[in-house]
């Protein structure tokens, strides 16, 4: 049977004409018809993503994580789908305690926001003295040392409580100044700096997006030329939170015409040198998002960051993984306040002579709520519980970031507001004042879509090169531009680098995979888990195919590329939340867990809910309103707005 060969044979131009600096990926996309501009800037983004690469050993790498490995290694991986995030340390448990003690007493007083309803910079102050925005700074320079996993869990909690408060840790230690720092500064500069971060004396910022440069971050055009010790800044910054004057910014800039970080005090005032740009934004109400614009601007020379390995685009990439998972930590947040809301008033509300908390649509709504919270707890344990071990889980923050902002979004409309209904939109009701918080993590650290055509190229890089690029490399040096294996010289020239490809599809086809041999758990949940895995491993042809398929031309099929990777990434979430579900005591998170798990089932196989399907998702909802949820542990009712005489 012919052969529908994968690879073009032009894409071994690259080894033939690409520059020094090119990438594979580069070359690809000019053979396959895209401008020079594109491929040049997207060989840069990938050159970036591979420096990141190499800052982590070869088992912590992409191909060696969880999600790379359950698709295309022959025995599943099952033990890196199982780790649970430690808990805080005796000093960072104190911090976080505190923490919460102080928040929640100037939110009861009417003291966090000022008078623009913005979080107070004595509040900001109060907090630094309790060791809040050193949690995840080194003890040695004044922080705290959390392990990640102990401080998305407590985004989560504090969260609950403030949801500002709880931004703003993730924005200063996962994406601010403190990781930049930490993970790329000199002795000199962590002994300058972080103390000051750890202390709150210099809250931060990472300043990247530019009016011109989104998702396109090779669109950069603030520069920085060195004149003497400094380094003269002109640009615009876009999008920036928790920007005023006085703060620390890792700022980044085309330096020589290469992306590069400086580590920039603003002024205690704009002066002629730096001036905010405001601008009305519903979203992030009660912090401060704004731009910068930088003329003739001066930073110390000794205040540009020097990664052993990449640019500027590397050290902001490698703080977004930890920026993703808190993202996660705020739907996890955001949902847990929203069913603590829902709850009462769903006791309260009549209609027709019954309180709707009886009704089996309201029913469904809080199950389906409650899966959701499970499913974003699971993703923040797993995920956490892979950084703290060293991965560099590019592609597991991935899920987590994805499903935590669309499970909040589909929580806030589909599953809260319509329980509300008019009521919703009142001044002072959670959903009406927050609404565009709840929509807007969808853009945070990447939009969704986009991330998901990021999390299929990482998918499929280590499978094209491995297989394919020797196919196009014999195909070119052959001079075959139209294999047909029914002519023998072509099948002569082709044998010896097709091998090993014909091979692999010929035992995938004949023995497939081992399947996954699960840690025993509650048989609802095996099922579920198993079903996860199964998919996992058989979609390995299926991505194969596309390959094969699309050849030069799949990084313009787009919507395929979301579809497929969406999939992938559910089956991921199912086996990861059952598999985390089996290992709590709560009795309704279990069943919370297969609630999900037979959602996205459902989603994934196209059959329609059962009656027992039904059942199990209000029966949840029913138990939840009775109380005993543990996920809603110290999460606070909200008092009723407009209430009535029944």
């Amino acid at each position: 049977e012919r052969c529908d060969w994968p690879m073009n044979p032009q894409i071994r131009e690259l080894e033939e004409h690409a520059t020094e600096t090119a990438t594979f990926v580069e070359t690809a996309l000019k053979l396959g018809g895209a401008s020079e501009e594109e491929a040049k800037k997207t060989g840069a983004l990938d050159r970036a993503d591979e420096q990141i690469e190499d800052l982590f050993a070869p088992k912590y790498q992409t191909a060696g994580s969880p999600a790379h490995r359950a698709v295309w290694d022959k025995e599943f991986p099952i033990d890196i789908f199982v780790g649970q995030a430690k808990p805080a340390s005796p000093a960072a448990q104190t911090v976080m305690d505190k923490s919460i003690e102080v928040v929640r007493r100037l939110r009861d007083s009417g003291t966090l926001f000022d008078e623009k309803n913005k979080i107070r910079q004595s509040a900001i102050d109060e907090l630094g003295k309790v060791g809040y925005w050193g949690l995840l700074v080194d003890s040695k320079y004044g922080g705290s040392g959390s392990n990640f996993g102990a401080f998305a869990r407590f985004l989560v909690k504090m969260g609950a409580v403030d949801p500002t408060t709880s931004g703003l840790a993730s924005v200063h230690g996962c994406i601010g100044a403190v990781d930049p720092v930490r993970t790329f500064g000199s002795t000199e500069q962590k002994q300058e700096y972080l103390p000051k971060l750890a202390s709150g004396e210099r809250v931060s910022a990472f300043a990247l997006t530019e009016p011109a440069a989104g998702s396109d971050l090779t669109a950069l055009r603030t520069k920085a030329e060195l004149v003497g010790d400094y380094y003269v800044v002109n640009g615009e910054k876009l999008f920036i939170t928790n920007v005023v004057p006085g703060r620390t910014v890792g700022l980044v800039c085309l330096i020589n015409n290469k992306p590069a970080v400086l580590i920039a005090d603003l002024p205690a005032q704009e002066d002629e040198t730096f001036q905010l740009k405001k601008y009305g934004l519903h979203a992030l109400k009660h912090t401060y998002n704004q731009g910068m614009i930088f003329k003739n601007f001066k930073v110390p020379k000794k205040n540009l960051l020097q990664p052993t390995r990449g640019d500027g685009l590397t050290v902001g990439y490698h703080g977004l993984n930890r920026g993703r998972v808190a993202v996660c930590a705020t739907g996890a947040a955001g949902m847990r306040l929203m069913l603590a809301n829902m709850l009462p008033w769903a006791k309260f509300r009549k209609t027709y002579g019954e309180t709707i908390v009886k009704r089996e649509l309201v029913r469904r709504r809080i199950g389906r709520m409650a899966a959701l919270i499970v499913g974003c707890d699971a993703l923040i344990d797993w995920c956490s519980w892979l950084l703290d071990e060293g991965y560099r889980g590019e592609m597991e923050c991935t899920v987590a970031k994805i499903f935590g902002s669309e499970s909040l979004k589909e929580a806030s409309i589909d599953l809260f507001m319509k329980t509300h209904g008019g009521r919703s939109f009142l001044h002072g009701h959670i959903f009406g004042d927050n609404v565009h918080e709840y929509l807007a993590p969808c853009i945070y650290e990447g939009e969704g879509e986009m991330l998901c055509m990021g999390f299929f190229k990482s998918l499929i890089k280590e499978h094209g090169h491995k297989y394919y690029e020797p196919i196009g490399k014999a195909l070119y040096a052959a001079g075959i531009k139209q294999p047909n294996m029914a002519n023998p010289a072509h099948m002569m020239k082709l044998a010896p680098a097709a091998m090993p490809w014909l091979k692999w599809r010929a035992n995938e086809m004949v023995a497939g995979p081992v399947r996954a041999k699960l840690p025993s758990m509650p048989p609802s949940l095996a099922e579920l888990a198993q079903f996860a895995a199964d998919n996992l491993q058989g979609s390995r042809l299926e991505v194969d195919r596309l390959m094969q398929k699309n050849q030069l031309k799949l990084a313009d099929r787009q919507c395929t590329m979301v579809e497929l990777s969406q999939r992938i990434q559910s089956m991921i979430v199912m086996l990861t939340t059952a598999l985390w579900a089996a290992k709590q005591s709560d009795e309704l998170v279990k069943t919370a867990a297969i609630v999900l798990g037979r959602d996205i089932r459902r989603q994934l196989t196209g059959k329609r809910p059962t009656s027992d399907d039904f059942r199990l998702t209000t029966k949840l909802g029913a138990d939840i309103a009775e109380g005993g949820f543990k996920a809603l542990a110290g999460v606070e009712e909200v008092e009723l707005l407009m209430p009535y005489t029944p």
